[in-house]
């Protein structure tokens, strides 16, 4: 492992708007930032399992496309990282507010009937991703598309305090631990920012190894993306409740949380 420093690397300059506190090819000459593209895993890895078995349980379909937008986030945020690309960075964010739309969509909807499609809120959200992403290709702008996530984001975080709070509240355990390891990784993703001339002063005087631990932009994907799959887990935990069937959350290995769903007894 290379010290910590920025350094050329396979993929060249670096074109996108956005550049993270992550040393440029320190580990590898492949990878421009080594940590923030290999903490991608917990995008990819998780919801695919989380896809396959809500196929397997002929859950709806919209949970599948949760599941597979959260794995597309992971995967355009690896090629980002990978190579510091400004088309890589566009196959990171806008995933980004694509994949908060199918939440909205999947935790709006969890109190109607099955095979229902409300076209009304389709559009909305359809309209909303197409203006986003207009708007930003033209002003390539990372603080507006910051601002449209973080709006989606408030609308998820409102509706799901609403059905811990007043319509299944033995759901806030899941419910409070996806929101504060979400805000867990914000918080990081701010300090990364604001201290990072600190971080990489401190690196330089740390054992590669150890220096790791401080790479935060790192850290924000892991709790991110651990904060998003719990929040897919309370959606589908609380719409299978609503369609009468029998949720259970188990743990693979004893750490990792997946939602195992039996049909309703009548069948």
């Amino acid at each position: 492992m290379a010290p910590a420093a920025d350094r050329e690397g396979y993929w060249g300059p670096p074109t996108s708007t956005l550049e993270w506190c992550e040393e440029n090819y320190a580990v590898s000459y492949y990878i421009a930032e080594f940590w923030n593209t290999v903490s991608n895993l917990i995008f990819i890895l998780p919801p695919i399992y989380g896809a396959i078995q809500t196929y397997k349980d002929g859950l709806e379909k919209r949970y599948l496309a949760a599941y597979l937008c959260l794995t597309a986030v992971g995967l355009g945020s690896w090629c980002f990282h990978m190579t510091l690309k400004y088309e890589m960075q566009l196959l990171d964010e806008l995933p980004m507010i694509y994949s908060c739309c199918v939440f909205v969509y999947c935790l709006y909807e969890c109190f109607k009937y099955k095979n229902t499609v409300n076209y009304a809120l389709l559009f909305l959200l359809i309209t909303y991703s197409v203006v986003v992403s207009i708007v930003y290709l033209d002003l390539k702008e990372p603080v507006f598309h910051q601002i449209m996530y973080g709006t989606l984001v408030s609308i998820i975080v409102l509706r799901s305090v609403y059905i811990v709070l007043w319509v299944y509240p033995w759901l806030r355990g899941l419910g409070y631990t996806s929101l504060t390891v979400f805000l867990m990784g914000f918080f990081l993703w701010n300090v990364d920012n604001i201290f990072c001339d600190k971080l990489r002063a401190l690196r330089e005087k740390l054992p590669p190894v150890v220096g790791a631990v401080t790479q935060f932009h790192a850290w924000w994907h892991i709790l991110t993306g651990l904060g998003s799959y719990l929040h897919i887990l309370l959606s589908l935990y609380t719409r299978t409740l609503f369609l009468k069937h029998r949720p259970k959350v188990k743990f693979v290995f004893g750490i990792w949380p997946v939602l195992l769903v039996e049909p309703p007894k009548n069948l």
